[in-house]
């Protein structure tokens, strides 16, 4: 379940693709991964290699969150894959975060199904689950 074709990126004629995904805007030749280290052109198709793996899941109070003012004293269920698309030298999660795709590295993690992480929030109680922001605009 972890390789599925990627969204935001575009095809180019020279078997290249522009990701969008973050502010990086890689141009990723073919056989070559983004900055993030997760994301790969092959043949010119990019690919995510985490999608439903994750490597981290925690009921956490929404204080520690940059949306703490949502739903304050609340919790928020946090997921994360490897791979970041920053290199902060202080980073808390550098070990994986900071992992580099290659060989079996994408297969770290647990297998698991958007809806079972809506599931797992909702099973815990995390408020901001049953509450979906709106985007601004809307």
């Amino acid at each position: 379940m972890s390789t599925k074709e990627a969204m935001l990126y575009k095809k180019r004629d020279d078997n290249a693709v522009d990701c969008y995904l973050c502010s990086h805007r890689c141009r990723i030749k073919p056989g070559k991964l983004g900055f993030c280290c997760i994301r790969e052109n092959i043949d010119g198709v990019l690919y995510t290699h985490t999608f439903g793996r994750l490597i981290a899941q925690h009921v956490d109070p929404i204080e520690k969150k940059p949306f703490y003012q949502v739903l304050p004293g609340s919790t928020s269920y946090s997921v994360a894959t490897i791979g970041c698309n920053f290199r902060c030298d202080f980073c808390q999660n550098w070990q994986i975060s900071q992992i580099h795709g290659s060989g079996g590295t994408f297969k770290q993690g647990m297998k698991c199904t958007p809806q079972e992480i809506v599931d797992s929030a909702l099973e815990a109680g995390c408020e901001s689950a049953r509450h979906p922001m709106k985007h601004a605009g809307e």
